[in-house]
């Protein structure tokens, strides 16, 4: 089958959150099943220079932004045995930072009209688009006003993957005619609430919907999870699945991890323990056998950080140390300032992300806390396991669908349900009882490390969904 992914970022070119690991990782993984899966992205001025000039041109076009025609250039370039296709128009996309314009609307009605106008001109004719997020909702809504019934359109089928529902592509009803160029008898699909919703018109047009994890998928339809659309999605459960995403295991793998102190693995685990001890040093934490927790994320609410400070004072007394990295919302950079300055010798707190730090935390802490209030999928808990990191996470999203409690030894980390501070500390408490019974915590570090969540199981779950839709044709 031919795969064309739509998305707004992709590692390596363009990055700021977990679509770009999503997006760099699966096409080749969907390949490697003997498929052909490509990349379609916005030409962004920020793609570095080493790999800006790996690029081909392959031609320029128009297209139509209502009714103004711009310019498009289209380039390629190959990654990781993924051919990538890129985007290019030097008003919308030669800025500083990826997102957060005031025309952001406008800049990706032309990015999604782009992804289908160019398929007249590449040598390449996809059987499902498969776009991602709102800054390519527009691509089935397009292709079911203007192109389904073009020759050599009919038979591409449509997936939009749901990342995170918060970010809709939310606008004033004047868009419609005015950047988009859709006439308003069908305004129908893509207004809501008042507005023109660009992710509602996805979930209208596209003829599966999936999110990032099981779990999500049936929690999205619920209002405490929707952000307003689990009208519609009610609606559209019959097209709607989720599939768990994955890491990538050859970046992170712990017997040939360049960064960490000492490598180590599974059968060989001994080498967790010098990184621990680099970890301790490196970050001026009081040597000791007590147990590390690692807290790598944005400082912001829906992160579970207010349960971590309700009640980080007695988990404190509890006998654990901390290695936290992130940054975000002042209240939360200034608490955590604190408590370092507080506890010294327990507590280490670096604002800011350095990736390098990242996962040395992954490695050298004992377990890894993510206590979030909503998690659509969540990749850090996975990376943690790889390293025999423990985590303790709240049963959400995609933390229900990869950690399963260790109650009663035969899980691979530490759940509470309710988003509740106290329940937290009770699940940091057995933790820590199973950490202080090494036998138990030696077995659970192994069955951590050993679970399988790689993208080539991703990859088969979504091959199948394609099947499925190919067979429709």
């Amino acid at each position: 089958m031919n795969i064309l992914f739509a998305a707004s970022e992709a590692v390596p070119y363009a990055a700021s959150g977990g679509l770009a690991d999503v997006i760099g990782s699966l096409p080749a993984a969907i390949n490697s099943k003997g498929h052909d899966c490509r990349v379609v992205m916005p030409l962004y001025k920020s793609i570095r220079p080493e790999l800006r000039t790996q690029l081909s041109f392959l031609t320029n076009i128009t297209v139509d932004v209502s009714w103004r025609k711009q310019y498009c250039g289209i380039f390629t370039a190959v990654w990781n045995d993924v051919t990538y296709y890129f985007v290019d128009n030097e008003y919308y996309f030669g800025r500083d930072g990826l997102y957060g314009f005031y025309d952001d609307c406008e800049r990706f009605v032309f990015f999604s009209r782009a992804v289908l106008e160019m398929l007249r001109y590449i040598d390449f004719t996809p059987d499902i688009i498969h776009g991602n997020d709102w800054q390519t909702a527009l691509i089935p809504v397009f292709y079911q006003v203007f192109y389904k019934y073009q020759q050599g359109y009919q038979k591409i089928k449509h997936i939009f993957t749901i990342h995170n529902i918060q970010y809709q592509g939310s606008y004033g009803r004047e868009v419609l005619n005015e950047v988009m160029g859709i006439p308003l008898y069908h305004m129908g699909i893509l207004e809501y609430d008042g507005t023109i919703n660009m992710m509602k018109g996805a979930f209208e047009t596209a003829d599966k919907i999936t999110t990032v994890s099981p779990s999500y998928a049936w929690e999205i339809l619920d209002p405490w999870y929707s952000h307003g659309l689990d009208r519609i999605l009610v609606n559209k459960q019959y097209k709607l699945s989720g599939i768990l995403n994955g890491i990538d295991t050859t970046l992170y793998n712990p017997a040939e991890d360049a960064l960490i102190a000492k490598q180590y693995s599974a059968a060989k685990p001994a080498g967790k323990k010098v990184c621990k001890q680099a970890l301790l040093e490196e970050l001026a934490l009081q040597e000791g056998d007590e147990p590390v927790i690692g807290i790598v994320t944005r400082f912001v609410s829906h992160k579970g950080v207010d349960l971590v400070r309700y009640v980080f004072e007695e988990l404190v007394k509890t006998g654990y140390k901390f290695a936290i990295l992130g940054s975000g919302e002042k209240i939360y950079e200034d608490f955590f300032s604190e408590m370092q300055y507080r506890y010294p010798d327990s507590v280490s707190v670096t604002l800011g992300f350095h990736p390098e730090l990242a996962r040395k935390i992954y490695a050298g802490a004992d377990m890894f806390l993510m206590p979030s209030q909503s998690e659509p999928c969540g990749l850090a808990q996975m990376v943690a396991m790889r390293y025999g990191t423990i985590p303790i996470v709240r049963e959400t999203g995609g933390l229900r669908d990869s950690v399963t409690d260790d109650g009663n030894g035969d899980g691979n980390g530490f759940t509470f349900k309710t988003y509740n501070a106290h329940d937290m500390l009770g699940a940091c408490q057995r933790a820590k009882a199973a950490y202080d019974d090494q036998k138990r915590w030696k077995a659970l570090m192994k069955r951590a490390m050993t679970c399988d969540y790689s993208w080539g199981v991703s990859a088969d779950a979504y091959i199948a969904l394609y099947k499925e839709l190919s067979n429709e044709n």
